[in-house]
């Protein structure tokens, strides 16, 4: 997709203002009016996914895989659902807000995939399903654990609750995405 820096930051800046949001109104889901600033291209429909990070460790993980909706909706979206219905993890509290870091991907359309060759650790993400199991992960993940494109075949299967062969059935389908990157650095107070 190609962001400007100023789009990258646009978007960083909705999901800080979306969590922030949430927590003055006391928990209470307030809306956020759409915004005619907002630039063309954050109005494209994009899967998306929003990591928040608490001292470089996961707080929260959610998105959409699929472009349901444009992508600054979709970031409102994922930022509330990471912040606040992650089950992996309690709501995010007030006091938490100057610990976080944000992290938006970005994904590009699914690809098909047939065979671990066509997997490019680092740019490649995987998404697999099989019968009524699926799962996800994003590319930056066989990076940061140091996989190879086997291992990241193996993690996603078992990320599915499936076995770390699974890939191999005939009837599994395998995609590849990839996914570009939005950083915030430091936590969401930002700087004094």
């Amino acid at each position: 997709m190609n962001l400007s820096e100023g789009e990258r930051k646009a978007l960083l800046e909705i999901v800080r203002s979306t969590i922030e949001g949430k927590l003055q109104a006391g928990g209470e889901l307030c809306e956020t009016p759409g915004d005619s600033r907002i630039p063309s291209v954050l109005q494209e429909k994009r899967g998306v996914f929003v990591t928040l990070k608490k001292r470089g460790q996961l707080r929260g993980c959610i998105g959409y895989i699929q472009p349901f909706r444009p992508l600054e909706q979709a970031v409102r979206e994922m930022a509330l659902a990471a912040a606040f219905q992650d089950p992996r993890f309690s709501p995010l509290s007030r006091d938490e807000l100057g610990e976080i870091s944000v992290e938006i991907s970005v994904l590009s359309p699914l690809k098909r995939i047939e065979r671990p060759e066509e997997i490019e650790v680092g740019k490649h993400g995987l998404y697999i399903v099989l019968g009524n199991r699926s799962g996800l992960l994003l590319p930056q993940v066989a990076t940061e654990y140091g996989w190879d494109a086997l291992t990241f075949l193996e993690e996603t299967c078992y990320k599915a609750g499936l076995p770390n062969d699974a890939w191999q059935d005939e009837r599994a389908a395998i995609y590849a995405f990839s996914a570009e990157i939005i950083e915030e650095p430091g936590g969401m107070a930002g700087p004094d």
